[in-house]
């Protein structure tokens, strides 16, 4: 696995831990991620396992806390890791979960089962990350105005609709269903697609959905026109996916958005869509990225791993879920499932 990149991460040098300090570290994230509690030193000498004494846990704690790795919201209360050391966590001590076969396996057929169209595929997507992660699973395509139209065909449905199904360029299929104001017959609908492969094959979708209601010859004969007028709202809607995502249950489950009231404004922040789509976007292709603590208000609390898919169709897939996430599971999870997404649109 590539190393995680961290775009949001502090500048500050790494510190230099001794094994003494990992030990103690590693423990007391373990079970903070396990109680979403702060966790003390008798806590930690008592469930925790490590071969130190008592004092020496309290020593590497107060000195992991002067680093600036652990914080105390209350100066009688145990010690929660900070922002800045939970990046320390993933960047330098965690080990990335090795997924067992039959995840794999899993993962390949779901996905695999769900090429038909861009949307369910990202749809699956996410499911298979909030399943896999017990977090919120993300996916999303960018907008695809620039993406150049390369295939078109009609097909009957029922009496007043029709089946379009479209291709740009990238290897996905995307359809549509029309509500058409009048019904076509199958022979109709095909002289219908040879007027739309004519006139706009080859165009950008921002052009394509321009001529919709600008060019003639896709209004003068009256079959043309009903397709073009139920295309046109639809494909305005169809050239950019809506951020897909599953496992609200999941957050509603963590202790720390329980007791505080924060779901509901992470709710609606992932409803909105936008700051999370460019925030996942914004990555290397191909590279699992890491924001721990987003700084978007009602995500502050909250760690997104992501991984920006390479390939022709621009995208990204990812879990949203509380700063003590078992990011070991969450990076591999998230790889695995972003990479497969990322061949299936080749």
């Amino acid at each position: 696995m590539s190393e995680p990149a961290f775009p949001g991460r502090l500048s500050r040098e790494d510190p230099d831990l001794s094994e003494r300090q990992r030990q103690v570290f590693a423990a007391l994230l373990t079970l903070h991620g396990r109680s979403a509690r702060p966790i003390g030193s008798e806590t930690l000498a008592q469930l925790a396992g490590i071969p130190l004494s008592p004092a020496s846990i309290r020593n590497a704690l107060a000195e992991l806390e002067s680093l600036g790795l652990l914080e105390r919201h209350h100066s009688s209360a145990g010690r929660v890791p900070s922002v800045r050391g939970y990046e320390l966590y993933v960047r330098v001590i965690l080990t990335p979960e090795a997924l067992p076969p039959e995840v794999m396996e899993e993962v390949g057929g779901r996905l695999l089962r769900s090429t038909r169209d861009v949307e369910h595929l990202l749809s699956e997507a996410s499911r298979l990350l909030s399943a896999l992660t017990h977090q919120f699973g993300l996916a999303v395509a960018t907008s695809l105005d620039e993406e150049v139209l390369s295939r078109l065909d009609l097909a009957p449905l029922a009496e007043r609709k029709a089946l379009m199904v479209f291709d740009l360029g990238g290897g996905a299929v995307h359809t549509l269903v029309l509500e058409l104001e009048s019904p076509l017959e199958r022979q109709e609908l095909e002289e219908v697609a040879g007027v739309l492969r004519e006139r706009l094959l080859g165009r950008p979708m921002a052009e394509v959905r321009a001529r919709l209601g600008s060019d003639p010859e896709l209004v003068r004969k009256s079959a043309v026109r009903l397709v073009v007028l139920a295309a046109s709202e639809s494909w305005s809607r169809s050239v950019s996916t809506p951020l897909f995502s599953a496992g609200a249950m999941h957050m509603a489950e963590q202790p720390e958005f329980a007791r505080s009231g924060q779901l509901s404004p992470i709710l609606r922040a992932v409803e909105s869509g936008s700051p999370l789509e460019r925030l996942m976007m914004a990555g290397i292709e191909g590279q699992v990225c890491v924001r721990v603590g987003i700084e978007e208000g009602a995500l502050s609390a909250c760690s997104l791993v992501s991984f920006p898919l390479p390939g022709p169709v621009r995208g990204a897939v990812g879990v949203l879920g509380p700063l003590r996430m078992d990011y070991s599971r969450a990076l591999s999870v998230v790889e695995t499932v972003g990479t497969r997404v990322a061949e299936l649109l080749e």
